[in-house]
């Protein structure tokens, strides 16, 4: 007799917590919602170059998923965004999935108030940063602002 009370306890819990999932924000939702979605670039009007600066686009596919393209004028290559949260200070925390690298990435960007993109921080999966607190780790630069080009 114990075992129905349970089960119905149990199943009034589910119940209740199945909603609050439902309403939870889709990948493509929150990055659509943060205003990542677009081609971003340091200056828009320039060739995509992997010296001077590449083209970088958010686009969510048809199926669904969020996609990172990367062009670099002689390369490109396409790459899916695998998580994305905001945090309190309101920075994007993606992970991305690159394929050609065989690695997941994570990397955190802010937008500032005249709606440029700056990237925070860069690391590996390993916990290696190529951008640490808006600086490149190698020489110690700030992240340039990247600017929506479309």
């Amino acid at each position: 007799m114990m075992r129905c009370p349970s089960r119905r306890i149990t199943a009034a819990l589910l119940w209740f917590a199945f909603p609050s999932v439902a309403h939870a924000e889709t990948l493509a939702a929150t990055v659509e919602r943060w205003g990542l979605l677009g081609s971003w670039a340091v200056d828009c009007a320039a060739r995509p170059d992997r010296d001077k600066g590449a083209r970088l686009t958010y686009e969510i596919s048809k199926d669904g998923r969020v996609m990172y393209r990367r062009n670099f004028g002689e390369a490109t290559d396409e790459s899916e965004v695998v998580s994305a949260a905001v945090n309190a200070e309101g920075l994007l925390n993606l992970m991305v999935y690159f394929p050609s690298l065989h690695q997941t990435r994570e990397f955190g960007l802010l937008l500032a108030t005249d709606g440029g993109l700056r990237a925070i921080y860069n690391r590996s999966e390993r916990g290696a940063y190529t951008i640490k607190d808006g600086k490149y780790v190698k020489t110690g630069a700030p992240t340039p602002p990247q600017q929506r080009c479309d």
